[in-house]
């Protein structure tokens, strides 16, 4: 156990993206030790809620932020260990900063449990590498302006330009917005995935081009709970990485150095 792990702490924890295998190690143990469990109904697979049969539940799905926090200062000031259990990884788009700021007020601290991303398990599904030697080697994690807004220099026709792998989330519902800005600098046959649900029973992957992504994704009936991943690293195809390259020295294997085999050798 983490000596720091105190009761007067909340536990963000990353659920992972929907398969109940892939909460870490930490996140499940914090989640079968919790006296009290907030979690995003809406994002997270219920099945991780099985794991404790004593903890209160309380979904925030319904709750304003103002809800969501009071709970948290009463049931701390009653000596209860709390775990805030939200989708894929909290750092990203998982809305913690003004949770961790506003219980911050009451003197209860925060610690944030990394999950697995929807970006990584849509990867998986496909699967492959996001960058590709020669192809690209940047990934750009973004979401379209829709009712929150993006800062204008981060308009994903501007970011267009770079042509590196783009991962646009929360915008399935965008997806004509989405297609139009990104026709801006990626060639019409750019290869699109569009991964919804990624890693739960009923995961849908669509496969197509740019020129065809909104078409694709009305026909397909996705509008939702769904990442758009658009480059030509989707190609699969490029230079092999160097690391393993024979002519290719590191710390571990000087060049030319062909490393030696597991168990007994062949003769």
């Amino acid at each position: 156990m983490d000596k720091r792990e105190t009761r007067n702490v909340v536990y963000f924890v990353g659920a992972g993206p929907g398969d109940v295998e892939l909460i870490t190690v930490k996140g499940m143990r914090l989640l079968q030790q919790a006296d009290v469990i907030i979690y995003a109904g809406s994002l997270v697979n219920r099945m991780l809620l099985e794991f404790n049969q004593r903890a209160e539940l309380v979904d925030s799905s319904p709750l304003c932020l103002d809800d969501i926090i009071k709970i948290i200062v009463k049931r701390s000031r009653e000596g209860k260990k709390i775990v805030r259990l939200h989708s894929g990884d909290p750092s990203l788009f998982g809305a913690i900063r003004e949770q961790i700021a506003r219980i911050g007020r009451s003197g209860i601290g925060a610690r944030v449990v990394p999950g697995v991303s929807s970006l990584g398990a849509a990867a998986a599904v496909l699967p492959g590498e996001l960058t590709v030697p020669g192809v690209s080697q940047t990934v750009i994690i973004t979401r379209a302006a829709g009712r929150t807004p993006v800062p204008e220099l981060e308009d994903i026709g501007d970011l267009a330009a770079h042509q590196a792998t783009m991962a646009v989330f929360l915008s399935a519902g965008l997806a004509a917005d989405v297609q139009e800005k990104l026709g801006r600098h990626y060639p019409p046959d750019t290869p699109v995935a569009v991964v919804q649900r990624a890693s739960w029973p009923e995961e849908k992957v669509i496969r197509t081009s740019l020129a065809q992504l909104a078409p694709a994704m009305e026909k397909e009936g996705v509008g939702s709970t769904a990442i758009i991943l658009v480059g030509a690293a989707l190609k699969q195809k490029g230079e092999e990485s160097r690391l393993y390259a024979r002519g290719f020295s590191h710390g571990r294997r000087p060049a030319g150095r062909q490393g030696r085999r597991s168990g007994k050798e062949e003769k």
